[in-house]
């Protein structure tokens, strides 16, 4: 193999190490990290419960004396600052380590690049880059947070194959099956807060945790009033903007909103252009006719120019039911 084939292959697999450390680690980022000796043997690392061990430590600690010499594998830049815990690039120079390969640099006002510069200057050799667009997939609510000062904001929406969200008289229970359902749930442990409308609240009386995943329950957040007695308590109850909104728990540490509110609440986020993805469960059903509600509430587009333009960036099958994920076109290569 190739020195960049080796690279890659250890990216990866730091990154697939790293899926699991997102039900942990935040509000810091979910990072992966190999140690890889000149041998070819291998550690891996996943960053720990704020307060413990980040990635690099972790793969440290577990090849021990094997990591003088080695090459040290990580999803996102090394920090250089002492906070909960030292300074990873600390740690890795008193180690011993060769070389670093680091997939992304970490935009954070604490290090951006800072990390990268102390390990070459105590003669660490460093590379970045590696499998590059793979870790801004997998980091893409934590860099956005870091970015903008906001959560990363998931409209999630069920609908019928011809775009409808209910029947005719309203109901919608349900209209995507257990595996989609279960889906849900997996998208609220990977968020920190969940937010639906009063409206919802009055019809449906959520819970809005966590039951058929594995992962803690997110804060929930209801915009309007609650009834006293809503299984959705406690909650906030919010009726501000939603710049605002997205201000305020950006600044308490929300890495990532989940809206499942009803059609007007998805128009609210939608019309705003507040929306960095749009997670679609389809179920293979038609209502047929145009009396059953679609996936926004207002006006529609008035003329082919003025539709609304993604690109989709993922699909899969949830049982009989199709999960189709899209992002809004952006300039500039952003999150």
């Amino acid at each position: 193999m190739t020195h960049g084939s080796i690279d890659d292959d250890a990216m990866r697999l730091a990154i697939a190490t790293a899926a699991a450390s997102r039900l942990v680690s935040r509000p810091n980022p979910w990072v992966g990290a190999v140690v890889v000796a000149a041998g070819g043997r291998r550690w891996v690392g996943a960053t720990e419960a704020p307060g413990s061990r980040h990635a690099e430590i972790v793969a440290l600690d577990a090849a021990g004396p094997a990591a003088r010499g080695a090459t040290l594998v990580t999803t996102l830049e090394p920090c250089c600052t002492t906070g909960r815990t030292g300074p990873c690039t600390e740690a890795i120079i008193r180690a011993g380590v060769a070389r670093v390969v680091v997939g992304i640099e970490d935009p954070d006002s604490g290090v951006q690049g800072r990390g990268v510069a102390t390990l070459r200057a105590a003669g660490v050799a460093v590379d970045v880059g590696v499998c590059a667009t793979e870790v801004e997939q997998q980091l893409a609510p934590y860099l956005h947070h870091r970015r903008t000062g906001r959560p990363f904001v998931v409209l999630k929406m069920a609908c019928t194959a011809d775009g409808r969200t209910a029947a005719a008289d309203g109901s919608s229970r349900w209209i995507t099956g257990p595996d989609a359902r279960k889906r849900v749930h997996e998208m609220r442990a990977e968020s920190d807060a969940v937010l639906v409308g009063a409206g919802t609240v009055r019809t449906d009386d959520p819970m809005l945790t966590v039951r058929d995943a594995d992962g803690p329950s997110p804060r929930r957040i209801v915009l309007g009033s609650a009834p006293h007695g809503a299984r959705v308590h406690p909650c906030l109850e919010w009726t501000g903007s939603l710049p605002d909104l997205l201000d305020h728990l950006g600044g308490e540490g929300v890495l990532q909103l989940l809206v499942e509110g009803g059609r007007r609440t998805a128009a609210s986020f939608h019309d705003a252009g507040l929306v960095d993805r749009y997670v679609l469960h389809v179920a293979p059903r038609f209502t047929g006719g145009d009396s059953a509600p679609g996936l926004f509430s207002g006006t529609s587009a008035a003329t082919v120019a003025d539709l609304w333009n993604g690109e989709f960036i993922g699909t899969s099958l949830l049982g009989g039911d199709l999960e189709v994920v899209l992002a809004p076109r952006q300039s500039g290569g952003q999150t």
